[in-house]
C-alpha cells in the first residue's frame, strides 16, 4: 500500500478469499476483518499472524445505510485509519431470470456494489480517515465479462462494480488508486465437490488452458495491486483466470 501507518480493511474476511487474504496480509499489515458473523471472524483472526493486533468490525454490508456511521465510530474508538481496502464480500444466487425478484437483485447489488461505493465514500472523508486511503481493490469476477445461465443478477452486479472502479479511479486520482481483480474458477473447500464430479472436472479442465486456480493466485494479484509495485496502475481490471476468457467457444 502506498500509504503506511494504516490498517488494511478486508470485507468478507470470515471465509473464502477474504480469510485467505487475511492470513497472508497479516504478516505485513494490521488488519480490520469485516463481516457479519463474529464467530467466523474470530476463527479467521486466530489463523492470522499476531492475532492480538488484528481488529474485527462486525457489520452486515446489506445495511448499506449504516456503513458510514458504524465504520466511522469503529475507526474513532480504536484510533486507527485505513490505508487500503479490499472489497472481497459478495452475494451470489444462481437463479434463472423467471425466479428472480426485485428484492433478490437489490440484495445482490447492495453487497456487491452499493456497499463498495459506500465504503470508499466513507474512507475518503477527511474527518473519518484523515486522507490515509491509498489503494482500493475490488474482487470482481470474470462473470462480468461474459454471460452464463442463472448468473444475470450476479454478472450485472460485477459489471457495475467494474464500472464503478473505473470512475472512482479517475475521480480519486492521484491520491487513491482503484483497481479490480477478476477471478475465474478456483479450487476451494466450497467448490471441492464440483471437482469430485468427473464430468464437471473434465469440462472445467477443457475451459481453462492453465488449469483451475487456487486462492493464492488471487491473493497474489491483490497483494500486487495494493503494493508500491503497482504505483502507476489504476482503473484496471486484472483478469486472473488461467486463460478462461480467451477460450470461450459458446
Amino acid at each position: 500500500m502506498p500509504r503506511d501507518e494504516g490498517c488494511l480493511l478486508i470485507t468478507g474476511a470470515s471465509s473464502g478469499l477474504g480469510s485467505e487474504m487475511a492470513r497472508r496480509f497479516s504478516a505485513s499489515h494490521r488488519l480490520i476483518l469485516a463481516g457479519r458473523d463474529e464467530a467466523r471472524l474470530q476463527r479467521t483472526r486466530s489463523t492470522c499472524h499476531a492475532p492480538e493486533r488484528q481488529l474485527i468490525w462486525r457489520h452486515d454490508l446489506m445495511d448499506v445505510e449504516g456503513i458510514a456511521g458504524q465504520l466511522g465510530d469503529f475507526l474513532a474508538i480504536n484510533d486507527v485509519r485505513v490505508a487500503g481496502l479490499v472489497h472481497s464480500a459478495a452475494h451470489l444466487s444462481v437463479l434463472p431470470l423467471r425466479s428472480l425478484t426485485p428484492d433478490m437483485v437489490l440484495d445482490t447489488f447492495r453487497a456487491n456494489v452499493f456497499a463498495a461505493m459506500e465504503l470508499v465514500r466513507t474512507l475518503t472523508k477527511k474527518r473519518v480517515n484523515q486522507q490515509r486511503l491509498g489503494a482500493v481493490v475490488f474482487v470482481s469476477s470474470i462473470a462480468s465479462q461474459f454471460g452464463a445461465k442463472g448468473f444475470s443478477a450476479y454478472s450485472a452486479s460485477k459489471g457495475a462494480l467494474d464500472a464503478l472502479m473505473k470512475s472512482l479511479a479517475v475521480e480519486l486520482a492521484p491520491g487513491v488508486r482503484v483497481n479490480s481483480v477478476l477471478p475465474g474458477a478456483l479450487r476451494t473447500a466450497m467448490t471441492e465437490s464440483m471437482f469430485d464430479d468427473p464430468g464437471m472436472a473434465d469440462r472445467l479442465a477443457a475451459d481453462y488452458p492453465l488449469g483451475i486456480g487456487v486462492p493464492a493466485d488471487i491473493v497474489d494479484a491483490v497483494e500486487f495491486l495494493l503494493s508500491e509495485k503497482a504505483r502507476w496502475i489504476t482503473g484496471q481490471q486484472l483478469v486472473v483466470d488461467g486463460g478462461r476468457t480467451t477460450n470461450i467457444t459458446a
